[in-house]
């Protein structure tokens, strides 16, 4: 079991809420971003990084970790890892058109219901269900 740091990057827009979400690299599920622990980094420092490089996102972490949910990340053919993963909540400020992984991945916002329709795994998907950014916001 391995650990990975994810950002569920938020903002509330005409008073609701909405969550961008990024494809996967490899076969374009819907995921938010995430990955591995960095030297000198604190999780939420990590998590904050990643929506940068995937997702191009200006923001800050605006909480403690939110959750956490499992998945089996594919290395290979076959080769599976199983990882749980942290979530923070990243208000976004703005959004960069030009970052480490624009050409390798599709951004979109949506209602934290159409997102939990799109993810596969079960347990990201009850997260966004009851993810409401409003109460974040001072």
């Amino acid at each position: 079991m391995r650990t990975q740091f994810a950002a569920l990057c938020y903002r509330v827009k005409d008073d609701k809420t909405e969550v961008l979400m990024i494809t996967s690299r490899g076969t374009g599920r819907w995921i938010i971003p995430k990955g591995w622990p960095m030297d000198g980094k604190t999780p939420a420092d990590c998590a904050l990084t990643e929506a940068w490089e995937e997702a191009g996102v200006k923001g800050k972490v605006s909480g403690g970790c939110l959750a956490l949910y499992s998945y089996v990340k594919g290395i290979s053919a076959d080769e599976q890892l199983p990882c749980a993963v942290m979530v923070y909540p990243v208000k976004v400020k703005s959004l960069s058109k030009n970052y480490p992984e624009h050409d390798k991945r599709k951004r979109q916002w949506m209602s934290p219901k159409a997102a939990s329709k799109r993810v596969e795994e079960p347990e990201l998907a009850h997260l966004l269900r009851k993810f409401d950014a409003k109460r974040f916001v001072a």
